[in-house]
C-alpha cells in the first residue's frame, strides 16, 4: 500500500503575475525546520516547485516557477528567482536578488546570494559561496570551499584536452585556486602535476599547462 504523506504546505489564493505566469503564495500546514504551521512563504507556480518532504522552503518574495524544484533542506528567500529546470537541493541557501535558472544545479551546503546568477548547465556544490554580481554559467562547476564574489574569481574554458573537457578554475576560501576538469577536482598545483603525469609533453599537456600559466597570471599566484 502506498504511504500517505501529510502535505507540509498548500497554495493560497494570494497570487501574483510574473511575466505572464500566475504564482501563488504558499502556506505551511505543519511545523518543520524553522517554519511553523500557518507561516506564509514565497510564491510558486505549482506544488511541484517545492518538495513536500524535508525542510525545504520558499520564503519572503522569492519566486519559483517553470519546472524548477526546491527540495531536501534547501532555502530560497529574499527576492530570488528560480525557474526553468533549475534545482536547489540539499542544504543550499539562495537569497538576496539571486537568480538560478535553466538547467543549473545548486546543491550541497552552498550559499548563493547578492545579485549572483547561476544559469545554463552550471553547477554550484559543496561548501561553495557565490555572491556579489557574479555570473556562473555554461557548464562551469564551482565546488568545495569556493569563494566567488566577482566574475574575476573564476575562469571557465571548454574544448581543451583529449576529450574537449570543460575546465573551471576558481578561488577558494583558503586563498588557493581550485580546478574542476572532467573527473579531476583539486588544486591548481595538483592539476599541473596530474597533467604532466597523464600527458607527458604531448599537445594536450601543452594546452593544459598553458591554461595553468594563464590562471597564475589571472589570479596573481
Amino acid at each position: 500500500m502506498e504511504k500517505i504523506v501529510m502535505k507540509k504546505f498548500e497554495l493560497t489564493t494570494d497570487r501574483i503575475e510574473e511575466n505572464g505566469t500566475i504564482l501563488y503564495r504558499i502556506k505551511a500546514l505543519i511545523d518543520f525546520g524553522d517554519v511553523k504551521a500557518g507561516d506564509l512563504g514565497g510564491y510558486v507556480e505549482k506544488e511541484e516547485n517545492l518538495s513536500q518532504y524535508g525542510s525545504a522552503w520558499v520564503s519572503d518574495n522569492a519566486f519559483v516557477l517553470g519546472n524548477a524544484l526546491v527540495c531536501d533542506n534547501a532555502l530560497v528567500c529574499g527576492d530570488t528567482l528560480v525557474y526553468g529546470s533549475a534545482w536547489v537541493s540539499d542544504n543550499a541557501f539562495v537569497l538576496g536578488n539571486a537568480l538560478v535558472c535553466d538547467n543549473a544545479l545548486v546543491c550541497g551546503d552552498t550559499l548563493v546570494c547578492g545579485n549572483a546568477q547561476v544559469y545554463g548547465n552550471a553547477q554550484v556544490s559543496g561548501n561553495a559561496q557565490v555572491c556579489g554580481n557574479t555570473w556562473v554559467c555554461d557548464n562551469a562547476h564551482i565546488y568545495g570551499n569556493a569563494l566567488v564574489c566577482s566574475n574575476a574569481d573564476y575562469i571557465y574554458l571548454k574544448g581543451f584536452g583529449s576529450h574537449n573537457r570543460n575546465t573551471t578554475m576558481f578561488r577558494t576560501k583558503g586563498g588557493n585556486i581550485a580546478v574542476s576538469c572532467g573527473c579531476f577536482s583539486g588544486t591548481l598545483q595538483e592539476f599541473e602535476s596530474k597533467v604532466k603525469e597523464t600527458h607527458g609533453n604531448n599537445k594536450f599537456a601543452r594546452e593544459y599547462l598553458a591554461l595553468v600559466e594563464a590562471a597564475k597570471i589571472h589570479f596573481e599566484v
